[in-house]
């Protein structure tokens, strides 16, 4: 496999939601802020399916 197929390959993949989950603590600003992303994340942020019917 070349360089380039494996890039755009890597360009369209879909991150784990684990993945999603920790890059949005990341960018938490204060305590407060990471307390209530973790709290949306036990919640099931990242876990629900985008069409539920």
């Amino acid at each position: 496999m070349n360089i380039f197929s494996r890039t755009l390959r890597g360009a369209f993949r879909q991150r784990s939601p684990r993945d999603r989950a920790l890059d949005y603590l990341n960018e938490a600003v204060s305590i407060d802020d990471l307390e209530r992303r973790q709290h949306e994340i036990d919640q099931g942020l990242f876990n629900r399916r985008p069409y539920s019917f």
